[in-house]
């Protein structure tokens, strides 16, 4: 089995759209603002943000949470300077990683945790 995509479930959703394609940069793939909800190209799974109503108590609980999604770049030191200064607010610097590689870890508007990932150099 393969992995198709990611939920990240969101407040608002316009804020959300904008935070994931200006701020991170990920290209708009489908989208339904009626329904609030829109697919990013993130590779070979597909990223979904989806909006929860303020009215769905079950759904709100998997708002602003730690998500374990992981977004793989070249060098953690220059994204994380390049997020910040478009206003990503990070936990705090990237850290090594006792494996070797590095984590740095983020929150998009509605408190979800993602992190950057740099591997281990080989």
């Amino acid at each position: 089995m393969n992995l198709g995509a990611a939920r990240v479930f969101v407040r608002d959703f316009a804020e959300a759209k904008a935070f994931y394609s200006q701020c991170l940069g990920l290209t708009v793939e489908a989208a339904d603002e009626e329904h609030g909800f829109c697919m990013f190209d993130t590779g070979a799974a597909k990223l979904i943000v989806e909006a929860v109503g303020n009215e769905d108590k079950e759904g709100q609980e998997l708002v602003g949470r730690f998500t374990g999604l992981s977004f793989p770049v070249e060098d953690i030191q220059s994204t994380h300077r390049q997020l910040c200064a478009v206003g990503v607010k990070f936990s705090g610097a990237p850290e090594q990683q006792y494996w070797g590689g590095w984590l740095a870890t983020f929150k998009d508007p509605s408190g979800n945790g993602l992190q950057l990932v740099q591997e281990p150099a080989q």
